[in-house]
């Protein structure tokens, strides 16, 4: 009887098993799955050592193993492992004493790609403080509302941001905010000057006490994105999160060996934890860039050896409308790591530039669930595996578009979507697939959680992204929903753009949206206004107002007059209105030459 019932179990289970190992892509699971496990052994391993190990004690030990191999190349100079530990050692001294710094501190860094960068991080790390990464290109209101919702006390300014941080200056005094500027010298009343500090400081390395109380869950980073409404949020990133992001290298098939090239700026999450955590993790040297340029993309490749190249959408789009060479495939990159890039463009910059690996991945900063592709399939961002769906539960589930909400029920649950069918990506939060939300913002955490999903009393985390699962099981980015839109990679809030247009004393009220243009990645801007009555449409003062409040990505490119509009009137009104002037004095070509 048992004989039988085992007989027909196995017939039952034949067909899946068959499809299982002639899938194509099976040995590309199995791989991934493979590293996933070792990883997160390792994570695991880390978050039960007391104290916590964190990624600082990964480079820690990488400058003893390997302390004259280089971990920096920027602009001609190299900085091995031991100098960069020597330069923190300086910079946590000087910190500690002039700006009497400890264990729990948040200091914000506002600065460009550099050297410092990295440096000023591990020496704020050493001291056991949090770093609050500030976009340089922000001003005015949004540097002030980013400095503070983190709570941070002190201020590292790089000196070419010194007219930046006079502008606030009086309500950071009023604040008892401490500044500092990476300058020898400054006259400005209530800015500190900081580098003969840290020139004259000890380089001896300091105590781990210093850090004794950091955990898996202390907040190590303070990393800043749109969501979808507002002024920027502060994702708050754990120490633990550190390590899961940094793993992404490992993931891909970075090894020790390899040298990873950062071209995008450290304030985000894809040059900071994937690139430089990352970098530290695998203990391999980095060529870092003050920003992206497709004229000398390859030439810095070929003389620094470049082996893993990072990406967006947008500057693997420049590479390909660069002007064909002979030398094109002479390089030695293998692995090309980031995300939003276009199917076509993956295209051509694989027949143009050769046998590269491209993972093309999604995730957000402060999000729960992210996926990775790890296979050779072009314009996919990830492939749905059984320990990945286990360990970090999602779904998608159906979105009405006009009423941008989840479609429920008549129990008041979601509704899963069908495969092929483009959903809401939601993760549910869990202890292993947490959602610790945004610093000092606790409606806009609130409005990412999304309740009674699958079941009365579940919880899980709003991406606010639609994705779509297909036949094979492969997972593709759709759209995002929700009032926000991306363009030059980086991410533009409508209400936060809204706000600072009905500022100008002509405008009464204004919607923001996002435009696609033909070959571009992401939507420009574009803002309806609604003129106050008897005033007329102020062209130099708007312009004025977007260019001191806004940074160049989020300022809207083109304006459209309205007499009157609602929410829904307006949708239909774009049709009959019409441009009339573009803000800012530039065609949509290529901003990264």
């Amino acid at each position: 009887m048992y004989i039988w019932l085992t007989i027909i179990a196995g017939l039952a289970v034949l067909p899946f098993l068959l499809k299982t190992l002639f899938d194509p892509y099976f040995g590309q699971d199995c791989s991934y799955i493979f590293r996933a496990i070792k990883l997160g052994i390792r994570l695991q391993k880390y978050k039960k050592k007391n104290p916590f190990y964190s990624i600082l004690d990964c480079f820690l030990d990488t400058v003893k193993k390997q302390p004259n191999k280089t971990f920096l190349h920027f602009e001609g100079t190299s900085h091995s492992y031991i100098e960069v530990d020597k330069q923190s050692n300086k910079v946590a001294r000087a910190l500690k004493t002039h700006a009497n710094l400890k264990e729990g501190d948040t200091v914000a860094l506002f600065m460009g790609n550099e050297p410092s960068y990295a440096w000023i991080w591990l020496g704020l790390a050493k001291l056991g403080c949090a770093t609050a990464l500030l976009n340089f290109n922000i001003r005015s209101k949004s540097l002030l509302h980013c400095f503070s919702c983190c709570g941070a006390k002190v201020i590292i300014a790089a000196a070419e941001l010194k007219e930046a941080v006079e502008e606030v200056l009086p309500t950071l005094k009023q604040q008892g905010i401490s500044v500092y500027l990476l300058s020898e010298e400054c006259s400005v009343e209530g800015i500190n000057p900081l580098s003969e500090h840290i020139t004259q400081a000890s380089d001896t390395p300091l105590s781990a006490d210093l850090r004794a109380n950091i955990t898996s869950k202390s907040p190590a980073l303070y990393i800043y994105t749109s969501g979808t409404t507002g002024l920027p949020k502060a994702a708050l990133v754990t120490q633990e999160r550190v390590w899961t992001a940094s793993f992404i290298q490992a993931v891909s098939g970075v090894t020790s060996e390899d040298v990873f090239y950062i071209n995008l700026p450290l304030y985000h999450s894809a040059g900071f934890l994937i690139g430089l955590a990352g970098a530290i993790e695998r203990g391999i040297t980095v060529v870092l860039r003050r920003k992206f340029s497709a004229s000398q993309f390859w030439e810095d490749c070929r003389k620094h050896h470049v082996t893993v190249m990072q990406y967006i959408g947008e500057t693997m789009r420049y590479l390909c409308n660069t002007p064909m060479k002979d030398n094109e495939k002479d390089h030695k990159v293998r692995i090309a790591i980031g995300n939003g890039v276009r199917s076509d463009i993956w295209r051509e910059f694989l027949n143009r530039f050769g046998d590269v690996a491209v993972r093309e991945l999604y995730a957000a900063t402060e999000g729960n669930i992210g996926f990775i592709n790890y296979t050779s399939k072009i314009g996919v961002v990830g492939r749905v595996n059984f320990l990945h769906r286990r360990i970090f539960p999602y779904t998608l589930i159906k979105f009405d578009i006009e009423k941008e909400e989840p479609v429920r029920n008549s129990k008041g649950l979601c509704i899963q979507a069908m495969k092929g069918e483009a959903g809401l990506l939601v993760g549910k939060i869990t202890k292993r697939s947490p959602f610790v939300g945004y610093a000092g913002n606790d409606q806009q955490t609130e409005k990412k959680r999304l309740r009674d999903v699958l079941q009365k009393g579940d919880l899980y985390f709003n991406t606010g992204d639609l994705l779509r699962i297909d036949e094979q099981n492969f997972v593709q980015f759709q759209d995002r929903v929700g009032d926000t839109f991306r363009w030059k990679g980086e991410n533009v809030a409508t209400t936060e753009v809204a706000d600072i247009l009905t500022m100008v004393d002509c405008i009464e009220e204004a919607n923001v949206y996002g435009v696609k243009v033909e070959g571009h990645e992401g939507r420009i801007g574009m803002a309806a206004v609604k003129v106050e009555e008897g005033k007329e449409f102020d062209g130099a003062s708007t312009f004025s107002q977007v260019a001191s409040y806004l940074p160049a990505y989020a300022r809207p490119r083109f304006i459209r007059i309205q007499v009157s509009f609602t929410r829904h009137l307006f949708l239909i009104m774009l049709k009959v209105s019409f441009v009339i002037m573009i803000l800012i004095r530039v065609t949509i070509k290529v901003f990264y030459y």
